[in-house]
């Protein structure tokens, strides 16, 4: 079945903006040194290649047509542009050793690596589809974009994306037909409060109720998340100025308790989220050392 932790990290690590060029490894000390508009926490250049799909339609957020990331500690949807073509490639791992908590890095900062190889990586394309004629379509009428939800499944995410929020719809199966999956979150999950900045938190109660495999489904999520952790995360694809978003879930179905799980994503500007890692079930400790999943952009 459908697990609600996972469409949280997958929308998390969609969320890829890239500049165009080739500035990788050149020495900088600021943003717009760099042909990628991204100088990198190590002081080199970013590379520019996540997507070199983009194309002209693409949201610009500075003077030579690059999302050129300020610093200001203030993620908002300018410096996440989320839409249909955009695509990175993220390096997966399942069940894992990795410590949340990271190490102190001064002046209430944390910093965290996540650039060495663990156990069972592999590598996966993530894409961002348009809904336009999809079998689902009429369902969701406002959606933005949806994406596959996890490696191990074809289960698709629907999202919707505002100025203001970004918001999970639904979650449906590639194909239509008698065993089709096609869930809906009533209302819709808010994922992403923006602005984002430290400290900030959102909540978000929602019914979902549908088919999963062909079979009548109904049960209730609640999403709380805060933005709880700033500082710096190293990736295979580089190092970042991040904040952290940590989001509890908590799944029931009338009295009983079905499954809570915590996620923790690490954004940076114009880039979006490079990092997320997931609790196994039932996790019960603020921060753990045990992940179910380790996503983590890639070059």
């Amino acid at each position: 079945m459908f697990r609600p932790a996972t469409a949280l990290a997958m929308l998390l690590c969609s969320m890829i903006v890239t500049a165009c060029g080739n500035s990788g490894g050149a020495v900088c000390t600021r943003d717009d040194e760099c042909a990628s508009g991204f100088c990198k926490a190590d002081g080199t250049c970013g590379p520019a290649d996540v997507d070199a799909s983009v194309g002209g339609d693409a949201p610009l957020d500075g003077p030579s047509g690059l999302c050129t990331p300020n610093h200001d500690g203030t993620i908002t949807m300018a410096e996440l542009p989320l839409i249909p073509g955009k695509m990175a490639t993220f390096r997966v791992a399942t069940n894992a050793t990795f410590d949340t908590a990271g190490v102190a890095a001064g002046t209430g900062m944390r910093r965290w690596d996540l650039s060495t190889q663990l156990s069972n990586d592999s590598d996966k394309p993530l894409a961002l589809q348009s809904p336009s004629g999809q079998w689902w379509a009429a369902s969701f009428p406002t959606a933005t974009y949806a994406t596959t939800l996890a490696a191990g499944s074809d289960l698709v995410g629907v999202f919707h994306v505002d100025a203001a929020q970004v918001t999970l719809l639904g979650v449906v199966s590639p194909q239509a037909g008698s065993f089709r999956t096609e869930l809906e979150y009533d209302p819709p999950v808010k994922l992403l409060a923006l602005p984002m900045t430290a400290g900030a938190t959102w909540m978000s109660t929602s019914t979902v109720s549908g088919t999963a495999q062909g079979a009548i489904v109904a049960y209730t999520e609640k999403y709380s998340s805060l933005v709880d952790q700033v500082g710096t995360m190293k990736t295979p694809f580089g190092e970042f100025p991040v904040v952290r978003v940590a989001t509890d879930l908590t799944r029931t179905s009338g009295f009983s308790t079905l499954l809570t799980k915590r996620t923790f994503a690490w954004t940076a500007e114009c880039y979006g989220s490079v990092a997320t890692v997931a609790s196994q079930d039932f996790e019960t400790s603020a921060e753990f050392n045990d992940p179910a999943e380790v996503r983590r952009l890639a070059p």
